[in-house]
């Protein structure tokens, strides 16, 4: 398994101007930040906790670092701001963003991430956090992008790879470009016109288990307009890649749109693992590759029915 992280900074480095303004949004000086590993930001990811025993979970960002990772600080602000109370996320106790620093400050969820390769029960918990999501985010509650204004770039992967095919490329996945280029572009026409407000960025690190069993699911930089399954579908395609049951969360769901944007993203995994890395990611390109190759028996199987 290749597992990948952002070069993360610390509490300690925000400026203290920045500090002292994320403790006025806390309630109380911090005497205590603990560093979360794991996700792709090259920003801070801290539990913190004051002198009085207030806890928070600190987000912060600069563009000085990586432009494109402060664009996604503000859009999970807005997004993150707008759910619904009652939903199994985070709730935001308050934001700033002064041009140099991009800060979310949320709720301390007490939990960890679901165990990889997944487990039966941590499974049927996701679907049903998913399922809670789905019910209360449709309609969307605010104006975002439909989820094919996200993914249509990246689903053209399997094209780009037939036009420059690396000499690395999986025997199978060489032999089957037409069949894979198809198969995205299927997987990209049924992702489109949804109205529920899809996290569409659904994996075991943007997951938490509380300690009843209830899932929370974090980060929501990329939300979007998408159809009702949409998420459940990347949990099970996240299951394939780590290892677990994804038929315990596809039952009900075409099996064909699921293979096919399964295609997709596999298409975007490959031909993006190709990129030199972005600042303060060393280690996205080899994750992606990975996740591309774990998709591979999935695909060999259905689309060979």
């Amino acid at each position: 398994m290749v597992m990948a992280a952002g070069t993360r900074i610390g509490w300690g480095d925000l400026p203290a101007a920045v500090r002292e303004r994320v403790e006025g949004i806390v309630g109380g000086r911090v005497v205590e930040a603990v560093s979360q590993t794991g996700g792709f930001s090259p920003g801070t990811a801290d539990r913190v906790r004051t002198a009085d025993g207030r806890r928070a979970f600190v987000k912060a960002v600069t563009p000085a670092v990586n432009e494109r990772s402060a664009e996604l600080a503000r859009q999970e602000i807005r997004i993150t701001s707008a759910l619904p109370g009652h939903v199994p996320a985070p709730r935001v106790l308050g934001s700033l963003d002064d041009g140099d620093w991009v800060v979310l400050v949320l709720e301390d969820i007490e939990g960890a991430h679901p165990r990889t390769p997944w487990v039966k029960d941590e499974i049927d918990a996701a679907v049903t956090a998913l399922a809670e999501l789905a019910d209360a985010l449709t309609p969307a509650p605010l104006t975002v992008p439909d989820v094919t204004a996200v993914i249509t770039e990246g689903f053209g992967g399997w094209q780009r790879l037939a036009a420059d095919p690396p000499a690395d490329l999986d025997p199978w996945a060489a032999a089957h470009l037409p069949e894979l280029i198809a198969a995205a572009e299927r997987g990209l026409a049924a992702s489109s016109g949804g109205n529920t407000l899809a996290h569409c960025d659904i994996r075991a690190d943007n997951m938490l288990v509380r300690p009843d069993g209830r899932f929370v699911i974090v980060d929501w930089p990329w939300g979007a307009t998408a159809p009702i399954w949409f998420d459940r579908v990347l949990l099970a395609l996240n299951i394939t890649v780590h290892g677990g049951d994804p038929e315990r969360v596809i039952a009900g769901l075409d099996r064909r749109i699921v293979t096919d944007v399964f295609a997709g993203w596999a298409g975007f995994f490959r031909d993006i693992s190709r990129l030199p890395p972005p600042p303060g990611l060393p280690s996205v390109r080899a994750f992606q590759r990975w996740q591309a190759d774990e998709l591979l028996p999935w695909l060999r199987r259905e689309l060979g029915r």
